[in-house]
């Protein structure tokens, strides 16, 4: 990394970015079901990549082909045309997935294994059929040491009362699955004046994070967006530790006119957030967010710069400046800028700050405000 007297931050950023990326463990997926209960959609709802339209990959067998794009640290194994028409389908079938499943434990490769496997019904159908049952029974007794969650869901749920009903049958057949769970993908129109909201797919995604493997948590925090809560919760962790390791920096206490030793920690903490929120953010978009932010003209800046801004913003910490930065200090700047920087990612990935406003006065400006005050929600406490 260049000095962080006098550094592009925004390039610096993009940079370290891409390597969090890069570091990512791959997350993969196994979905069955038949055709029609609307895997497609439910794929491309869940998750940032539109997969299931152009993310279509070689089979690997007769039956399971994956859905990957390069560069995105995914692979949804799918099972299309899978109409379990019969037993000896059904046992070619479960032989495949079987070899899938088995193949990724013997690896010893996170990025190999199977981590989560969804099987889905449509909730319209209002059963399972008995080579459904057949299926999951056989899949989960071959598997059952390979410790892989399984998710059932209920899709097309467009009758909650019906997707309840279902669930209650389902229970009755103690398949041993990790959670049933019935969505709606998409909102649905009844009627010209009736229109189904969607739902379900934050819970789906909530349940399949408390389920994977550690080692995959973020990625899925990463590449899902269901759910902002988890790319929250992921982010904070991140502040937290990056607030404890500028502590560290700041043990012996740092002359402000120092203040740059904090700023390489502070860039890998933005890198690792913007990674976790999986918004494709280039250099320009990066310089504008930090401009806005911090206040300044540009990003190719003093990394004293950098702190004095963050200090005007924070009630209470403007004597800071002139003395020194102990290990307190450090922390809780650090942190600031994390939570604030968060809270403008939560903007732009709901849509409430849309990219193509972040270059704009009026976008700016509200990217100084969402900052501000975000800073002053917690005083600061020397």
């Amino acid at each position: 990394m260049k000095s962080a007297d006098t550094l592009n931050m925004a390039e610096e950023i993009v940079k370290a970015v891409r390597e969090e990326y890069d570091s990512l463990n791959r997350l993969n997926v196994l979905i069955l079901g038949k055709t029609g209960v609307g895997k497609s959609t439910l794929i491309n709802k869940v998750f940032n990549e539109n997969l299931a339209a152009t993310g279509v990959g070689k089979p690997i067998t007769k039956n399971i082909r994956p859905l990957s794009k390069k560069g995105f640290p995914l692979t949804i194994y799918d099972t299309p045309g899978m109409e379990l028409s019969g037993q000896n389908s059904v046992d070619g079938l479960i032989g495949e997935v079987k070899k899938l499943v088995q193949k990724g434990v013997m690896s010893g490769s996170v990025d190999e294994a199977i981590h989560c496997v969804w099987y889905c019904i449509s909730t319209p159908s209002h059963r399972i059929e008995p080579t459904e049952l057949y299926f999951l029974k056989s899949f989960l007794s071959a598997t059952t040491t390979c410790s892989i969650p399984v998710i059932l869901i209920l899709t097309q749920s467009y009758s909650k009362k019906d997707a309840r009903a279902l669930i209650a049958e389902i229970e009755k057949e103690a398949l041993g699955v990790e959670k049933i769970v019935p969505v709606l993908a998409q909102d649905y129109e009844l009627d010209e004046d009736i229109t189904v909201k969607a739902f379900g797919l934050e819970e789906l995604t909530e349940v399949m994070y408390e389920l994977i493997p550690t080692a995959v948590k973020n990625t899925f925090a990463s590449v899902q967006k269901a759910s902002v809560d988890i790319k929250k919760r992921e982010a904070q962790a991140v502040v937290a530790k990056s607030a404890k390791m500028a502590a560290v920096t700041g043990a012996v206490p740092i002359p402000f006119s120092d203040a740059a030793i904090l700023v390489p920690e502070q860039i890998a903490m933005l890198a690792k957030i913007t990674a976790i929120f999986g918004i494709p953010l280039q250099k320009a978009a990066i310089t504008t967010i930090l401009s806005g932010m911090l206040g300044t003209t540009g990003t190719t800046i003093a990394g004293r710069s950098i702190v004095t801004n963050i200090i005007k913003l924070i009630p209470g910490a403007g004597s800071i400046a002139g003395g020194a930065i102990s290990a307190a200090t450090a922390s809780a700047l650090t942190a600031a800028l994390g939570e604030a920087y968060i809270a403008v990612m939560v903007r732009i990935v709901t849509g409430e700050l849309p990219l193509a406003k972040l270059s704009t006065s009026e976008g700016r400006k509200e990217l100084a405000a969402i900052f501000s005050q975000s800073l002053k929600k917690k005083p600061f406490k020397k």
